[in-house]
């Protein structure tokens, strides 16, 4: 229905709803009220931020020590060639502690983290979107497990294309999985949600 620019005629919304038709009007309430908030909060001290953001500081250490082990073993699947000074041996010990690493990082934040922040925090509840992301990583870590364990039992040849092709099936969601969770634990999200006292109180 065009209006060349104008306001809608008085009778096109009612038109709308007894068609079927999905309306907006404008921003969704609890949306503009987020806004509103956020512009309200005042400017954190130097001491403020630091008991804010530890949590996202103590994650991106552990998230950082993952991307440098990724870039490592992904850089020699690309190029076809492992680092000069590591062996078969140590390439393959070293893509198992990327698998049991990550595998236990992820467990401690589902057991003992995620249940916490999600008291507050609709994005760490089970069914929204860094849970999510942990199934669709570890589907493809299972597979990347399984093609380097094969490889240690001497059941199949190490080739660097096909571990790059398992690796390139979970990269994308592990990296902005990686990205995401440490900006949502980042001072300026975590203000919203909880004091500093609370903060304080954190299992991190």
């Amino acid at each position: 229905m065009a209006t060349n620019g104008m306001d809608p005629p008085e009778g096109a919304f009612k038109e709308m709803a007894e068609e079927g038709l999905p309306q907006c009007t404008g921003p969704r309430q609890e949306e503009v009220q987020k806004e509103e908030e956020a512009k309200a909060l005042p400017k954190l001290s130097k001491e403020e931020f630091r008991k804010y953001n530890h949590m996202a500081e103590h994650m991106n250490y552990f998230h950082e020590n993952f991307r440098q082990t990724w870039n490592l073993l992904y850089t020699a699947a690309s190029s076809g060639k492992r680092p000069s000074n590591m062996s078969i041996k140590q390439f393959l010990s070293t893509a198992e502690s990327f698998v049991s690493h990550l595998t236990l990082h992820h467990n401690i934040e589902e057991q003992h983290i995620f249940p916490v922040l999600a008291k507050k925090m609709p994005v760490f509840k089970k069914e929204m979107q860094l849970l999510t992301q942990h199934k669709k990583i570890h589907d493809g870590l299972d597979v990347f497990e399984a093609y380097i364990a094969a490889c240690r039992r001497g059941e199949r040849d190490l080739r660097m294309g096909e571990l790059r092709e398992v690796m390139d099936g979970f990269g994308g969601v592990l990296w902005e999985h990686l990205d995401e969770e440490v900006r949502e634990l980042g001072a300026e999200n975590m203000r919203k949600y909880w004091t500093v006292e609370e903060m304080r109180r954190m299992p991190m």
